[in-house]
Formats: C-alpha cells, sequence, structure tokens
C-alpha cells in the first residue's frame, strides 16, 4: 500500500507539473523553483511531515523534498548559531543532494558524450 500511495502521490505532483508547463508561459526553471520554494513554505507551517509520513517518497523525492531539506536545514542553524543560521542551514543541508547531482551528471556526461542542441 505505501508503493501505491507514493506511486499516486507522486504522480500527482508530477501531473500537476506538467499542467503547469503545458497551460502556462512559464519557464521549466521557474517551475522548478516554485516546487522548492512551496516545499519549502510547506515545512514552515509544519505541514510537510505528516505529508510525507502519508506518501513517504511521493513526497520526498520531488523537488517539493528538497525545499523542505533546506527549511530544516535553515531551522536546525538558526537554533544553534542563531541569525547566521539563516545563511548557513540551506548550504549545509543541501550541499550532499546538490553535489550529487553534479557529480553523476559530469560522470553521466562522460559516459553518454552529450551534444550542443543546434
Amino acid at each position: 500500500m505505501d508503493y501505491l500511495k507514493a506511486f499516486l502521490v507522486g504522480g500527482l505532483i508530477c501531473a500537476l507539473v506538467q499542467i503547469l508547463m503545458e497551460k502556462t508561459k512559464l519557464m521549466p526553471g521557474r517551475i522548478m523553483v516554485l516546487l522548492v520554494v512551496t516545499g519549502a513554505v510547506i515545512s514552515f507551517f509544519g505541514w510537510y511531515e505528516p505529508f510525507v509520513e502519508f506518501a513517504g517518497a511521493g513526497a520526498s523525492v520531488p523537488l517539493l523534498g528538497f525545499g523542505h531539506n533546506l527549511m530544516k536545514g535553515v531551522k536546525e542553524a538558526v537554533d544553534e548559531q542563531g541569525f547566521l543560521g539563516v545563511f548557513a542551514g540551506g548550504f549545509k543541508a543541501g550541499a550532499v543532494g546538490t553535489a550529487a547531482a553534479l557529480i553523476f551528471g559530469y560522470l553521466a556526461s562522460l559516459i553518454f558524450r552529450p551534444k550542443m542542441k543546434k
């Protein structure tokens, strides 16, 4: 049942994003930023943890989860460092995911030889 909920919630998020891409003039980069900010806002209000408990990976894997991860890092850093944690927390929380994306993207480019669009 957990797999089904994760699939349905993740699929619903992806379907909503696809509708945004097709029915609006928003560029994909702006939609990605919208998803990250939405995840951070939902996390700020404390609604993201119950959402993850319900949906599992369907809620934690998409870009909403990255926004939640950033917000969680900022909250922890503010508790430890005070105001300066606002600036340091997001970097510390998002460093592993960002580094992994860069490393695996580079490795994929070595294997598959990407070409520039004409």
